[in-house]
């Protein structure tokens, strides 16, 4: 017998406001990146900074090498989602944020909010990555 429609979670759209909110009180969420074979998603921890995403990464590893530029001030095109689901309810979110990362200089690191890593080992790349473009989904029940 099929489940009635009207019991189905249906899907919405988030607005700005509402995917920030999400999205700000996380700590673990996906950098997606052209790591120079193609794209690339790695799991980062994270805190906002406005509508800014700010995380650390190893010195030495593809993603840092990755969002790095050679022209001072230059960004690298990435993308930050995060998002949370409740399989046996079939509910959840995911907000997707767009933008440009950058490394932050020194000063930037001092001022920026805390993150701490999972892993051990030295994260001394810091990156923000600015939400130029925002969007979010929830699929929940009516």
């Amino acid at each position: 017998m099929a489940a009635n429609s009207s019991d189905r979670p249906v899907l919405e759209e988030l607005d700005r406001a509402e995917c920030l909110r999400l999205i700000a009180g996380g700590s673990v969420g996906r950098v997606a990146f052209d790591d120079g074979e193609g794209p690339t998603v790695v799991p980062v921890n994270y805190t906002m900074d406005g509508d800014a995403v700010i995380f650390r990464t190893s010195a030495g590893g593809r993603l840092n090498r990755s969002l790095l530029t050679a022209v001072p001030g230059g960004e690298v095109r990435a993308a930050f989602e995060v998002d949370r689901f409740d399989e046996a309810n079939r509910e959840g979110w995911s907000v997707l944020l767009r933008g440009g990362a950058h490394p932050l200089s020194d000063e930037e690191v001092e001022r920026a909010a805390l993150v701490e890593p999972w892993p051990g080992g030295e994260r001394d790349a810091w990156f923000r990555l600015p939400a130029r473009e925002l969007s979010g989904r929830r699929v929940h029940r009516p």
